[in-house]
C-alpha cells in the first residue's frame, strides 16, 4: 500500500512507524538501514510536534501531521491511527495538497487494513 503515495510526481520514499518508533513497512526503494534510521528520526519529531500542543490554545489536541521543509524537499509526518505514523519524503516540485490528500487516503487504507482481525482458521506463531 505505501507504494500509492509514490505515484505522486515528485514523493521519493515512504515509512510506516509504529507507536514505539520502530520502522513497520517502507517504499521499496528505501533501504531498511535508511527506513530505521528515518524511523527513529521522525519519531523523536512527532513526541516534539505533541510537546507544544498548548501552543495552540488549548491543552488537549491532538496531533495530527508535521511538515519539514528543507532546501531539497519536504518531510510530511501523518498520525495513522494506533499511535503509529506515516512518514513521506517528497522532492521540492511535489504537489503539496496531492501528496497530502494521498496520504490521508493511505492512512485511512492502512487503519482499515490494521484494524482487521484474523480470519477465522488463520494459523498464528502462537499455535
Amino acid at each position: 500500500m505505501l507504494q500509492d503515495v509514490l505515484e505522486i510526481p515528485g514523493a521519493l520514499h515512504a515509512v510506516l512507524i509504529s507507536a514505539d518508533g520502530l520502522q513497520m513497512s517502507r517504499t521499496k526503494d528505501l533501504g531498511r538501514d535508511d527506513a530505521d534510521k528515518a524511523a527513529a528520526a521522525v519519531s523523536g519529531l512527532q513526541s516534539l510536534s505533541r510537546s507544544v500542543a498548548f501552543f495552540c490554545g488549548e491543552s488537549n489536541v491532538n496531533w495530527r501531521q508535521t511538515l519539514i521543509e528543507f532546501d531539497g524537499g519536504w518531510v510530511f509526518l501523518n498520525a495513522a491511527g494506533g499511535g503509529s505514523y506515516l512518514a513521506v519524503a517528497a522532492s521540492v516540485e511535489v504537489d503539496m495538497g496531492k501528496i497530502t490528500y494521498r496520504m490521508q487516503q493511505l492512512v485511512s487504507r492502512l487503519g482499515k487494513a490494521m484494524a482487521t482481525g484474523l480470519r477465522e482458521g488463520t494459523v498464528t506463531a502462537h499455535d
